[in-house]
């Protein structure tokens, strides 16, 4: 019997720790779908001591997190996007849903590959004879 219920437990505890890294990689899956902005998501900011809700922000948006801001990156349409700066507090806090549910791996975790983040755009500014005597060759060398 007590063999029995070692065996049980450390099945319940391997199958716990499964779980565990399973919904690890569906949490990062989940992180990096909203980072690429595929999830729609509601933000809203609390002032605990007024108990009042500050601002509400809703759409495809990613959120990152520093010590005391929290940066809102939300996707408008094709090629625009916002960002949003909010200070956080002692007394001024967030949480923020997902509003419906998305299908990720759980066993396998994605990967995208954009070469554009290799190669920069390159904006260039000034007169076209600027650029060409910088690109070209001195003929003295």
């Amino acid at each position: 019997m007590k063999k029995l219920s070692k065996v049980l437990m450390l099945t319940a505890v391997g199958l716990g720790l499964v779980s565990c890294n399973d919904a690890r990689v569906a949490s990062n899956n989940l992180s990096d779908a909203a980072d690429r902005f595929e999830i729609d998501r509601r933000t809203i900011f609390y002032n605990g001591i007024t108990g009042e809700y500050i601002l509400t922000i809703r759409g495809k948006c990613s959120i990152q997190q520093t010590s005391n801001q929290l940066e809102v990156i939300c996707m408008l349409g094709a090629n625009k996007f916002k960002k949003h700066f909010l200070g956080l507090s002692d007394n001024v806090t967030y949480f923020s849903e997902q509003m419906e549910g998305v299908n990720v791996s759980r066993y396998h975790y994605n990967v995208e590959f954009k070469p554009q983040t290799i190669i920069p755009d390159i904006n260039f500014r000034g007169d076209t004879k600027a650029l060409s005597d910088a690109v070209t060759p001195d003929s003295r060398d």
